[in-house]
């Protein structure tokens, strides 16, 4: 397995540190989701019920306009990855720079598969992936670039004999959701959803997968009885609820004008931002080795991002938190 592929954001941050890099967006649940699943506590002595996972399930249906059987509930979207090698594909496409837990469970399964990388401003092109390619893994919004990909250049990497994987983690990011194809039903489209990082729930993993019910069969054929607990059903069901969209909608707009301040006091000590919309931003600096170790002494941590694939020693990866002043104050002391 490739060097980094199995680093992640939570592996940057000591304990105290004021956190940029981990794109989680809130420091706990609301008191509403939290008060919803502590009601189920004196559940937990029970199997998780089959009414539970069904009705979790309508949830997520009826939120996308889905039918039930378009459906599987997640422990997290990244099992949604581990899931795809039960697809046995021949040859496995990831377009990079991106999230590299797919690259991470391809490899352990033996899935033979390509990097198509694209260069900055890291724009979708179908031309760039292997014609053989039966698999295609592309996220959208990118993680760690922004970058949202139209619609259309999404749907252009479809081929007959090919499924698209949609990584769209942070899609309830970008107000109106406008790119998304969770709503979509195509006969080769799978998308994964996380519920982690807008509602603060990384430490539950939860998520679900649309897609076609053959393929989701083949993903899910050889997965265990009980696959999720009672807290996590009940977290997905509460998520998918109106109430609970509509207020993920209210937060990323919020998040539209913190993410432009915080672009903006970036630029003005003259760090290049890689023009994009999403709860992170990706810069480039002259060292970022060396710009990290001094965020570090600081208490201030960054997500590096030379353990993706496509990026080299000038990126970062920071998150957008109302806290950006102080991250921005730090970098100047090293910039001036």
């Amino acid at each position: 397995m490739r060097a980094g592929a199995r680093y992640h954001g939570d592996q940057a941050a000591a304990p105290g540190m004021l956190d940029f890099a981990v794109n989680v967006r809130a420091d706990q649940p609301p008191a509403w989701l939290v008060d919803r699943l502590a009601a189920r506590l004196a559940d937990l002595a029970r199997y998780p019920s089959g009414a539970d996972e069904q009705r979790a399930a309508a949830a997520v249906a009826a939120r996308h306009h889905r039918s039930i059987d378009e459906v599987v509930l997640l422990a997290g979207a990244a099992e949604g990855f581990a899931l795809l090698a039960n697809l046995r594909p021949r040859l496995a496409a990831l377009i990079q720079p991106s999230f590299t837990e797919p690259e991470a469970v391809l490899t352990a399964a033996a899935v033979p598969f390509e990097h198509v990388v694209l260069a900055p401003p890291f724009g979708l092109s179908a031309a760039l992936v292997p014609d053989d390619a039966d698999l295609v893994i592309v996220a959208n919004p990118t993680n760690p670039t922004s970058v949202l990909h139209a619609r259309e250049q999404v749907l252009g990497l479809r081929r007959p004999g090919r499924i698209v994987v949609v990584d769209e983690a942070f899609a309830d990011a970008v107000p109106g959701e406008p790119a998304s194809l969770a709503g979509q039903s195509l006969p080769d489209v799978v998308v994964l959803r996380s519920l982690t990082k807008t509602w603060a729930l990384a430490g539950l993993r939860v998520g679900y997968a649309l897609g076609p019910p053959d393929v989701l069969d083949r993903m899910t054929a050889r997965r265990p009885h009980w696959p999720l607990g009672t807290l996590q059903l009940e977290a997905i069901t509460a998520c998918s609820s109106s109430e609970a969209v509509a207020e993920a909608e209210r937060g990323a707009r919020r998040l539209v004008g913190l993410r432009t301040e915080m672009v903006a006091g970036l630029a003005s000590i003259g760090v290049n931002v890689v023009d994009g919309c999403a709860p992170f931003v990706l810069i480039s600096v002259g060292d970022a080795a060396l710009m990290r170790k001094h965020l570090y002494s600081r208490g201030i941590a960054v997500r590096r991002c030379d353990t993706f694939v496509g990026l080299e020693g000038q990126y970062l990866r920071v998150a957008v938190r109302p806290e950006w002043p102080v991250l921005v104050d730090a970098m100047a002391e090293v910039l001036g």
